[in-house]
């Protein structure tokens, strides 16, 4: 059985202090790699860093800021030596009917997604041409890309905007050795991000039966693909979205079906209810 072995890499995890960023850096420091986390809020990636070992170092960097990024990734390459790839995670999500969304809260989505991901992307690429490396970018893209979905619009919106890029940057940068790829997850519960697309536990159990697989993704399966993807095993892997959602996608985008409830001022008051109670708890 062949194991999935990082040794000697190093690698870049925004967003890698909570969910799923944190859950793919812990299984990246199992499979023998060193990890740069990075967020807005420094405590919360520092904490992660002080948990998960010495493998894993904090920076704080908002990724919609060139400059910002900038800074985090040429103090990376000064404390680890190198960069082998980076992996884009940080992520906004909220429900909201579209036709309340302001363009603050379309804007915030869309820069912490889709720029957040080009200014990563864009400085690892050049990094890498110009010291003649091979590297890899992977991307954490939605399963409703292709089709897009009902009251998440600035994520579809920016999500697909990250596909693109994906496939864009694997097909230009291949003669350099630099790979490009995406994940696509399903439902992977989350204590940040599920918070605020969940309304509470009897929701969560009543979505659960509608899939087919009659459970939701662990955050090991998808660090088991993301660690695979990042590996010496997939050399040819380039220009891939890879869904992992257990054939969730089959029945149509996450939150569609919610477009079928006829009372949408109750479902905006819901969704109101949930941005009030999730800015609360994080407060």
């Amino acid at each position: 059985m062949l194991a999935i072995d990082l040794t000697g890499k190093v690698i870049v995890v925004t967003g890698g202090g909570t969910g799923l960023g944190r859950s793919m850096t812990e299984t990246f420091v199992r499979c023998g790699a060193q990890v740069a986390i990075c967020g807005r809020r420094s405590h919360v990636v520092e904490e992660a860093a002080r948990a998960l070992g010495p493998a894993v170092r904090a920076y704080t960097c908002d990724v919609r800021s060139w400059e910002s990024v900038e800074a985090f990734l040429g103090k990376v390459v000064e404390d680890f030596g190198q960069l082998d790839a980076v992996v884009n995670n940080a992520a906004g999500n909220f429900l909201a009917a579209s036709e309340t969304l302001s363009p603050k809260g379309f804007r915030a989505v869309v820069d912490i997604v889709l720029i957040g991901t080009f200014h990563v992307s864009r400085w690892a690429g050049a990094y890498w041409i110009a010291n003649k490396r091979s590297g890899h970018i992977l991307n954490i893209v939605t399963t409703y890309t292709d089709t897009g979905c009902a009251f998440v619009l600035p994520s579809a919106a920016a999500k697909a905007g990250v596909q693109a890029l994906t496939l864009s940057l694997a097909y230009e940068w291949a003669p350099y050795g630099i790979r490009a790829n995406a994940i696509a997850p399903g439902p992977f519960p989350t204590e940040g991000a599920w918070s605020r697309l969940m309304p509470g536990r009897n929701f969560e159990e009543e979505y659960k039966k509608r899939l087919p697989t009659r459970r939701y993704g662990e955050h090991a399966e998808l660090g088991a693909l993301a660690a695979f993807l990042l590996s010496d095993l997939a050399p040819y892997i380039t220009g891939a979205v890879i869904p992992i959602d257990g054939a969730e996608r089959l029945q149509g985008a996450m939150f569609n079906y919610l477009a079928q409830i006829s009372d949408r001022e109750t479902l905006k008051q819901a969704f109101e209810a949930l941005r009030q109670a999730t800015r609360s708890a994080s407060e």
